[in-house]
């Protein structure tokens, strides 16, 4: 009964005031996930033992992994033609005894943006040159079971970003060329707790912890996210059906710095371990609702694919290939 309490309180989330939280931080790429699987799912991956993808989300999920190594690429085609691309890899020497090592790579390829400057003209400015903004991020986690039910994670990562340059004045009769570059040291850490009732997990997760960053003079936060999560096995409640089928369904109950409280729906069919399909809902959100996706595992080989209708944009395209050995 207490555990049905618990996932019942994942629900219970508050809706902001009439004081909405909104453009209250930078380095908003640090929010846009690659993964094809958690894409498929809503983003609902608080709870999941994802391996080396759980840096993205948890990474307490890390500790679980049998293999000794995982690596996954992902691909995600954003809206306004932004590309994100990310590169995630576990270690788990021993089968886990120490522990399990991870590193994670994110790219974002902003595309070709003119430049402007203020002028004395009709139109108010000129054009400059084109340029290419960018922005990465690199982290080194490490997870650890500290007993059959309980792990732990925790992740610190160098986040940067260029959007360009802009000349300054400094007199009337002289200016400089400035870089827009910024970054930012950030903290990620969770905890992941299993039951043995149906597979009932729950967790929590703090992302991108920092201090204040800045471009120029303006200083602003990241994206710091609070999770809490659930998750369960819907279908072990039918002894009939075995252990060859699964319909995992799991929720995420989201408190973000430049967003009203969100929560995160998704729902997993696993037939055999080899092949999935996945749908998910996201509450709170402007222009995404549904989520669907699909996976296959051939041997060490994982490949993942979801699509996420996005309002009056295109639609979002995520593609994940994982290996684990």
């Amino acid at each position: 009964m207490k555990y049905c309490l618990s996932f019942l309180l994942l629900f219970g989330v508050v809706k902001g005031s009439e004081n909405k939280k909104l453009a209250q931080t930078g380095f908003q790429f640090l929010s846009v996930t690659s993964d094809a699987r958690s894409g498929g799912m809503a983003d609902a991956m608080t709870t999941i033992h994802g391996k080396s993808v759980s840096l993205f989300f948890n990474p307490a999920g890390l500790s679980r992994q049998a293999e000794l190594f995982d690596i996954n690429f992902s691909t995600n085609e954003w809206i306004a033609g932004i590309k994100h691309e990310a590169v995630s890899l576990s270690v788990s020497p021993k089968n886990g005894q120490y522990g399990v090592f991870g590193f994670s790579l994110l790219n974002v390829d902003y595309g070709e943006l003119q430049g402007t400057m203020v002028w004395d003209n009709d139109q108010g400015y000129i054009d400059t040159e084109t340029f290419y903004p960018t922005a990465l991020a690199l982290g080194l986690g490490y997870g650890r079971a500290l007993s059959e039910s309980f792990s732990v994670g925790g992740q610190i990562k160098k986040a940067y970003q260029y959007l360009g340059h802009n000349v300054v004045p400094v007199t009337d009769s002289s200016k400089v060329i400035q870089n827009n570059v910024s970054d930012a040291l950030a903290f990620d850490f969770g905890t992941i707790y299993k039951t043995d009732w149906h597979g009932f997990t729950f967790g929590m997760s703090v992302r991108n912890f920092s201090d204040e960053t800045q471009y120029a003079y303006d200083g602003f936060q990241l994206p710091l996210t609070f999770r809490i999560g659930g998750s369960l096995d819907l279908l072990s409640f039918v002894s009939s059906i075995g252990e060859k089928q699964g319909l995992l369904l799991a929720v995420d109950a989201l408190h973000p710095r430049s967003h009203p409280e969100r929560v995160n729906l998704g729902l997993e069919y696993s037939f055999m371990n080899i092949a999935y399909a996945r749908a998910g809902y996201l509450y709170n959100y402007d222009e995404r609702g549904l989520t669907y996706g699909a996976g296959v595992n051939v041997g060490p080989l994982k490949i993942d694919y979801a699509l996420t209708p996005f309002g009056v944009f295109d639609n979002v395209s995520r593609i994940s290939i994982g290996i684990a050995r």
